[in-house]
């Protein structure tokens, strides 16, 4: 009888111990700490990817070019102690036959011109007409730019714009004599790589203002996202010589007034420290 009551009482004992205090406390914090800067790893990653489709409309807009990402973004989240949280992120580059193409015959200086006699010859020669097409429809985005050039049998002249545009069809055909394509001006023709990584580094700054609340960043620590191009190459896309890395931070007290709706997003941003190396 004794013993019964002492195999109850221990019972009562075990059980009624809450479950929470079985796990230190400690432990618990570093767990879910882990668990939100895991969270913010696939947000940035996301940004990434939404920075390249952002990329990929504006490129679209003016030239007939499908760009696909050589691979997946990668990010790895740490805390560190007396600093705040970093984020390494890995951006994968943008592949896409017109792009590749103008890289590699402009990686010379060759210029825009050289680029656009050699896609030329190439059209000449094999007398494809979804190439022609595509040919017609960049010179008549490119044309503002560029001086008269003489163009082979059935080709429009670059420099011709208005009388080109009579010739072609789609919405590019439609372009009033005299006129000038609106977006002829768009830095995306003269600096792709830029612009992409423009794309990506406003994507990157909106995840951090807008999901980083998780992170519980005290008011003297700094979040911290380094993004730069990725490790591996694609195989026959030419070397990006151009690649730099982009450092974008935020302190805890700016990111927590935001959050509370004592500043605005644009005196946030102001706030932020963006450094490329």
């Amino acid at each position: 009888m004794h013993r019964r009551v002492s195999m109850i009482a221990a019972s009562v004992i075990l059980w009624g111990t809450p479950f929470a205090a079985q796990t230190p406390a400690p432990a618990r914090e570093a767990a879910e700490q882990r668990y939100q800067i895991a969270t913010l790893e696939r947000v940035l990653e996301s940004a990434v990817e939404h920075g390249a489709e952002m990329f990929r409309g504006r490129l679209q807009a003016l030239v007939p070019a499908e760009m696909l990402l050589s691979e997946n973004a990668r990010v790895r989240g740490y805390r560190l102690e007396g600093w705040g949280v970093f984020f390494d992120v890995a951006v994968p580059m943008l592949e896409g036959t017109l792009l590749w193409s103008y890289r590699t015959l402009d990686q010379n200086n060759l210029g825009l011109d050289s680029a656009l006699n050699a896609f030329r010859s190439v059209v000449e020669k094999t007398g494809d007409e979804q190439l022609e097409q595509a040919l017609r429809r960049i010179e008549l985005q490119v044309a503002p730019t560029r001086t008269p050039a003489s163009s082979g049998p059935g080709l429009p002249v670059a420099g011709d714009a208005p009388t080109a545009a009579r010739t072609v069809t789609g919405s590019a055909a439609s372009t009033p004599a005299g006129a000038q394509p609106a977006a002829f001006d768009d830095p995306i023709l003269q600096d792709p790589e830029e612009v992409y990584r423009a794309e990506v580094r406003d994507a990157l700054i909106g995840a951090m203002l807008d999901h980083s609340s998780g992170l519980r960043l005290a008011a003297g620590e700094v979040l911290t996202v380094a993004a730069s191009g990725a490790d591996e190459r694609p195989r026959l896309a030419a070397p990006d010589r151009e690649a730099r890395t982009i450092m974008i931070e935020v302190r805890g007290a700016d990111l927590t007034a935001f959050l509370a709706g004592r500043i605005t997003r644009e005196e946030a941003r102001k706030r932020m420290t963006v450094r490329v190396f």
